[in-house]
C-alpha cells in the first residue's frame, strides 16, 4: 500500500469514527461527511470514498441479520431471529427476510461476516464433498 493509499485510508476512518453516533452510523452524520467531501474534496478523494463506503457497509452489516430460507418466513421467526442475535452480539440486529428457494428447506442467517446455516441444501453439500 502505498504512502497515499495509507493517508486516504487514515482519512476514511477518520471520517467513519465521525460518523458513528451512540454506537450507530447516524444517516445525517454520514450525509454531512459527504457533504464536507464535496466541499473540501480530500487528496485521493476516489480512494477516501471507496474505503469510507466499506467502512460504513460493514459496520451496517453488523446490525442486520440476512435470514435466507425456501419456504414461507413468520413475522415471528424474524422477531426471535432478530432477538437471538441482539442477545448474542450484544448490540441491535434486526432482522431481514430474503427468499431463497435453493435452500429447498432451512434457514441462512447473516450478520456481517458471520453465517449459521440449517438448510438441506448444506447438508446436502456437506454429504457430496465427504464422499
Amino acid at each position: 500500500m502505498s504512502a497515499q493509499s495509507k493517508a486516504a485510508e487514515k482519512v476514511a476512518r477518520l471520517f467513519f469514527k465521525l460518523s458513528v453516533e451512540g454506537g450507530a452510523v447516524s444517516a445525517e452524520r454520514v450525509a454531512g461527511i459527504l457533504a464536507y467531501i464535496e466541499r473540501h474534496r480530500p487528496a485521493n478523494p476516489l480512494i477516501v470514498l471507496r474505503s469510507y463506503h466499506r467502512l460504513i457497509a460493514a459496520e451496517l452489516a453488523r446490525g442486520r441479520a440476512v435470514v435466507e430460507h425456501s419456504g414461507a418466513a413468520p413475522e415471528a421467526l424474524l422477531q426471535s431471529i432478530a432477538e437471538a442475535m441482539t442477545r448474542r452480539y450484544r448490540r441491535p440486529v434486526t432482522a431481514i427476510s430474503r427468499p431463497n428457494p435453493a435452500l429447498i428447506a432451512g434457514l441462512r442467517v447473516r450478520v456481517g461476516d458471520d453465517v449459521y446455516e440449517s438448510s438441506i441444501a448444506a447438508r446436502l453439500s456437506t454429504l457430496s464433498t465427504a464422499n
